[in-house]
């Protein structure tokens, strides 16, 4: 049985939809139809019933489909144990990070990954938590570093590492609800929040903090939304508003005396930063990426 045909038939059967899957693989339609084409003649039978305007497996397709992920994992943990073997690790990482994580902590540790597993062809894509789930999901990336924990049963979320979000303003022209070190909640809505898009990590973790005391996101003044947080923090920096974002976004400005940090009195907006994967064998270079990480974060974070 040719793997490769496995492995197409897989994706379309979890999407059930051709064109999806081939956006997914990277091919094109015809040639996804060819994979199962191919597959169901070496198996001589039917896969897929397309007799109804919704794709569905036959009884033989719902057979395969439950040994097939299982027979990828087995094939991708031989794959794991000879590479260890020779004591080589290489091939292809795909990663994905949130803004925050992608920007200001994964760059300090990618230079340490490949001066030691230089055989790996590294990537990196960032985006918003939501955003990087989904390209794990549909297979686009192998590891995932997210701002805020979203169950999936098909996803391992490990938390690295505590991070607070406070609010900023301009150290030259604060606000004046702004002057001192912390603010009454109610205070909060007479400020013109500029606020991440809907999806980040940052933004589900105020909102998720806000309805935990019984106030609601939209009664925020937000007077803008910006999905990059360099934007957010000049704009701050201008007095053109003020913000809440990552304290572990903002030490350079604070070192500078540009941004002045303000914390809502009773309201402690913690949360935690995860490394997300599929509950499959990961490949080699996505696993020692992923212990060589975690050891890097121990002591970091009282998460360990």
């Amino acid at each position: 049985m040719n793997l490769e045909h496995l492995k197409v038939f897989f994706m379309a059967a979890t999407k059930r939809n051709f064109s999806e899957t081939a956006k997914v693989l990277h091919l094109s339609q015809p040639s996804v139809s060819l994979h199962i084409k191919h597959l169901e003649e070496y198996l001589n039978t039917t896969l897929f019933d397309r007799s109804t305007k919704k794709m569905e497996l036959t009884y033989a397709g719902t057979i395969l489909f439950s040994y097939a992920e299982q027979i990828i994992q087995l094939v991708s943990q031989v794959e794991k144990d000879i590479s260890l073997l020779s004591e080589t690790v290489h091939g292809d990482l795909r990663l994905g990070a949130s803004l925050t994580i992608g920007e200001y902590l994964l760059p300090y540790f990618l230079g340490d990954f490949i001066k030691q597993y230089n055989k790996v062809n590294l990537s990196l894509k960032i985006d918003n938590s939501y955003q990087i789930i989904e390209k794990l999901l549909d297979g686009k990336i192998d590891l995932g570093f997210i701002e805020a924990a979203i169950p999936r049963k098909e996803i391992d979320s490990l938390p690295f590492l505590e991070d607070e979000l406070v609010i900023i303003s301009s150290a030259r022209d604060p606000h004046p609800c702004l002057v001192e070190d912390t603010i009454e909640p109610e205070l909060l809505f007479t400020l013109p929040i500029i606020a991440r898009e809907q999806g980040s990590g940052t933004r589900q973790v105020l909102e998720t903090n806000l309805f935990n005391h019984q106030l609601e996101l939209d009664q925020l003044q937000i007077v803008m939304e910006l999905e990059n947080t360099e934007s957010i923090k000049s704009s701050v920096e201008s007095g053109l508003g003020v913000a809440i974002i990552s304290k572990t976004t903002i030490q350079k400005e604070l070192d500078l005396g540009l941004l002045k940090q303000t914390r809502i009195k009773g309201i402690p907006l913690k949360r935690y930063f995860y490394l997300i994967h599929k509950k499959q064998v990961l490949t080699p270079a996505s696993d020692a990426f992923k212990e060589l990480f975690l050891t890097s974060m121990k002591g970091k974070s009282e998460v360990y």
